[in-house]
């Protein structure tokens, strides 16, 4: 195990990626004291500092900067789609843990290289999403495992609306290889079905592109137009090992933004809560029962930075984070496999099987401190 993790304390965190998502991870990590964040990188090195000093964070600067400072143990990887392999693969080399925004990679083959080269030099890969580790979603496993639908036998998840290009200043990556709908939004619903159900045995797929081009709605490059070169609606069959099934839709073509994801047992069903939050409601209705009856959230809301939390705690106490890279691989094949069923019409197998991440315990505080 690599000298970091070897360490006690709090474990001293950098961000690389000073966006538009960096904001949330501050907000949350700053109410945790068994993390310490005390770095903020960027290739625009002003942009950094203005973050770092908005968030009264010590030191900011370019990556290669902050991956050299002795006192981070753990980088949490912001950047955009396109590079965060590369800056994974730099921050383990230079021998730190890695935290990363979803996906890890573009590809499986990458992120199964990333991995190797972690385990080989000692180091933990954790990856977004880690908002099944909300009180929300947390519920709705505590409450599968219990049998209040019964045996699991189906699911189904919606999530659809118009893009981001609304609302984002600089929507142009959404659309580019590793985000559309899929690999932006599919993270959280296939987490959390991975979650619920366990690996994915095979999937079935089609998907579609509404337009060529999209427009910048906000900000400074209101009105430029960009390239659309990914899938803006899918829809997948997802079939599970252990023997649920579930269809899927993402959608960037589609108004209103509607979002569904239901489960049905041999009991009853449960409406879960939108993965991409981290409350609730959940809800229950039994077969047979003419209305929804809504069942206790108990949990941590806190928001983005619990994985980063959990795995700050596995690295310092030993264990697997729960939001891993080994999920997040799963996961990225599950979704490389829906593309290329949409492409080549036919059913197709993701690959590796992953051990679900075991259920936060009820009481699990973020706001405790543990590490010493």
């Amino acid at each position: 195990m690599s000298t970091a993790a070897a360490a006690t304390g709090p474990v001293g965190v950098a961000l690389v990626g000073a966006g538009v998502i960096s904001a949330q991870y501050l907000r949350t990590l700053s109410g945790f004291p068994d993390v310490r964040v005390v770095a903020v990188a960027d290739l625009d090195e002003e942009r950094a500092a203005t973050v770092a000093r908005t968030h009264g964070v010590p030191c900011s600067g370019g990556p290669a900067r902050v991956l050299a400072l002795p006192e981070v143990d753990l980088v949490v990887n912001l950047t955009v789609p396109a590079a965060h392999a590369q800056v994974a693969t730099a921050a383990i080399r230079a021998g730190k843990h890695v935290y990363g925004e979803k996906p890890i990679t573009l590809a499986p083959e990458e992120a199964e290289k990333l991995l190797a080269e972690a385990s080989e030099r000692g180091l933990l890969v954790g990856n977004a999403p880690d908002t099944f580790l909300g009180a929300g979603l947390q519920s709705a496993l505590r409450a599968v495992a219990a049998g209040d639908i019964g045996a699991p036998v189906a699911a189904s998840t919606v999530v659809r609306g118009l893009g981001p290009e609304a609302w984002h200043p600089d929507p142009a990556f959404f659309y580019q290889p590793g985000a559309g709908p899929l690999f932006d939004l599919g993270p959280y619903y296939l987490t959390s079905l991975v979650a619920l159900f366990g690996g994915v045995s095979r999937v079935a797929a089609v998907a579609a592109r509404a337009r060529a081009e999209r427009t910048v709605g906000s900000g400074p490059k209101a009105g430029q137009a960009f390239p659309v070169d990914v899938p803006t609606h899918v829809s997948a069959l997802i079939e599970f090992a252990s023997g649920v099934r579930a269809d899927s839709t993402f959608s960037f073509d589609s108004a209103p933004r509607r979002t569904r994801f239901e489960i049905t047992g041999t009991e009853g069903t449960l409406a879960v809560p939108d993965p991409n939050t981290f409350d609730g409601p959940l809800k229950l209705l039994p077969n047979g029962a003419d209305e929804w009856r809504e069942l206790p959230v108990r949990g941590r809301t806190d928001g983005r930075g619990l994985g980063v939390l959990d795995m700050a705690r596995a690295l310092r106490g030993g264990g697997v984070p729960r939001a891993s890279g080994a999920l997040a691989l799963h996961v990225l094949q599950v979704m490389t496999a829906i593309t290329r069923s949409a492409e080549r019409s036919q059913f197709m197998s993701p690959g590796t099987q992953p051990v679900p991440p075991e259920p936060l315990p009820v009481e699990w505080d973020p706001r405790e401190a543990t590490l010493t």
